[in-house]
């Protein structure tokens, strides 16, 4: 955590200083540090890792801002502008755990050099929502906000690794809840299905997080089960060709999968984009033994029938 510092009093030798003037110094010395820890405890995510850590290709980012000003993105509403960084994105290899960047501490982070299917897509709306501030602050510490207000439990990184909303069902509901998105699943003809989050209690190897801090499994494990309890809904996907005329550019699209058996789970993330001829495709970053980079992939119909895991989709639309 970064300390706040104060310059050091200076006190003249041979001079005699009064009880009066002492006890001022010390209830103002005092005052000073209970100031300083109410600054660090509001602070909160503002206190955590260097940026040369938190922000990679800042280049590339640069070149984003440049794009945005010449095409006017800004003018867009939110979920156009998320697809139309989505897309300026596309051809971004694919990297696994860029979030995993600490052992000990949690941050709100942004790596343009390697992106996974859920960094596409936060990256995209993130960068999106940036463009409503003045162009001043298009910077990457405004990014880094947008990034925590839709990554982390409430839109508030604590430090701890459990503050961020590890699953994408549990993203949903926390983020519609906020009223930053409209989950239309259900409005779309979804169904409930039983389902399980436990994809990092039994991967938890695969987490650095997890590895250096064997103690959160635990409450790891309870925070699944909460997810677990919570209602899911998924477009079956042999309905998602009659509603694909409904759904937008920039919509989040989240694919629901069988986890070995009856039960469902959220399994990969994209972005739809409407082409020029009408077709709704899937954006995407894909896996290495697909592309391996970020992609305009096929029909979103046709893509789910790609995988006989796959059962059906969540949308969650952009409000803010």
């Amino acid at each position: 955590m970064r300390r706040m510092r104060f310059p050091r009093e200076k006190i003249g030798t041979g001079c005699a200083v009064s009880n009066l003037a002492n006890n001022a110094r010390m209830r103002l010395r005092l005052l000073i540090t209970i100031l300083a820890a109410a600054a660090a405890a509001k602070a909160g995510a503002d206190v955590t890792l260097p940026m040369s850590r938190v922000f990679k290709g800042q280049d590339r980012f640069e070149q984003l801002v440049v794009r945005a000003k010449a095409e006017n993105w800004s003018s867009v509403p939110i979920g156009g502008r998320t697809a139309a960084v989505g897309q300026a994105m596309v051809g971004t290899p694919y990297r696994s755990y860029t979030l995993e960047i600490d052992n000990r501490v949690e941050s709100p982070s942004v790596n343009f050099k390697g992106l996974d299917c859920w960094t596409f897509f936060e990256i995209a709306l993130s960068f999106a929502r940036m463009l409503d501030e003045p162009v001043a602050s298009w910077t990457p510490s405004t990014l880094l906000h947008y990034i925590e207000l839709d990554r982390y439990r409430s839109g508030e990184c604590t430090g701890d690794y459990l503050s961020r909303l590890h699953y994408l069902e549990d993203w949903l509901y926390d983020n519609s809840r906020r009223g930053l998105v409209q989950d239309l699943t259900r409005t779309l003809g979804g169904v409930s299905v039983s389902h399980s989050a436990r994809e990092m209690t039994n991967g938890w190897r695969h987490y650095r997080y997890l590895v250096a801090n064997r103690a959160l499994l635990r409450p790891l494990s309870q925070m699944e089960a909460r997810v677990s309890s919570q209602p899911l809904y998924e477009i079956p996907k042999s309905r998602v060709a009659s509603i694909e005329p409904r759904l937008r550019s920039g919509d989040i699209i989240g694919i629901v999968s069988r986890d070995g058996g009856s039960m469902r789970a959220t399994s990969h993330v994209g972005l739809a984009l409407r082409s020029g001829d009408g077709t709704l495709h899937f954006m995407h970053a894909s896996a290495p033994h697909n592309y391996g980079k970020v992609v305009v992939d096929s029909r979103l119909s046709a893509y789910l029938y790609r995988y006989r895991s796959d059962t059906g989709i969540l949308v969650a639309r952009p409000l803010r």
